[in-house]
């Protein structure tokens, strides 16, 4: 039996504000746009070129779910952006006004740096070191 995982929900205060830092900042790939029931939408992104993970932008509708906006992982990096190409990521995201929280590191694993999205969640833009 072969599974996988495929898609995360994000939490987004409004459907085209995270389409508008997904996919017009981060120039990730608008995988689907349906409408739903209730004014609800199915709105998937991937990253250019990513062949795992889609994201689900979903809209914080209930107390509960506004409240965690941004905070879902309490705080720590939510998610891992894998890259092939860590400084011109990195150049074209600054250029683009993504917030970093800190400036690029070295790490026994790879180069990364944290930054997050405009409502809150924490990222790792990483590019894996060299296998040994």
């Amino acid at each position: 039996m072969t599974q996988s995982i495929s898609a995360v929900t994000v939490l987004v205060p409004d459907y085209d504000q995270g389409l508008a830092f997904y996919v017009a900042t981060l120039g990730f790939v608008l995988v689907a746009d349906a409408p739903l029931p209730d004014g609800k939408r199915w709105v998937l992104v991937s990253p250019t070129g990513g062949q795992g993970t889609n994201l689900l932008l979903a809209k914080a509708d209930t107390p509960e779910q506004i409240s965690a906006t941004g905070n879902q992982t309490g705080g720590r990096v939510m998610l891992f952006l894998t890259t092939d190409d860590f400084a011109a990521d990195h150049e074209r995201y600054l250029k683009a006004g993504v917030n970093f929280l800190e400036l690029p590191r070295h790490e026994a694993y790879g180069t990364v740096a944290v930054f997050e999205d405009p409502f809150g969640n924490k990222w790792d833009l990483i590019q894996p070191a060299p296998a040994a």
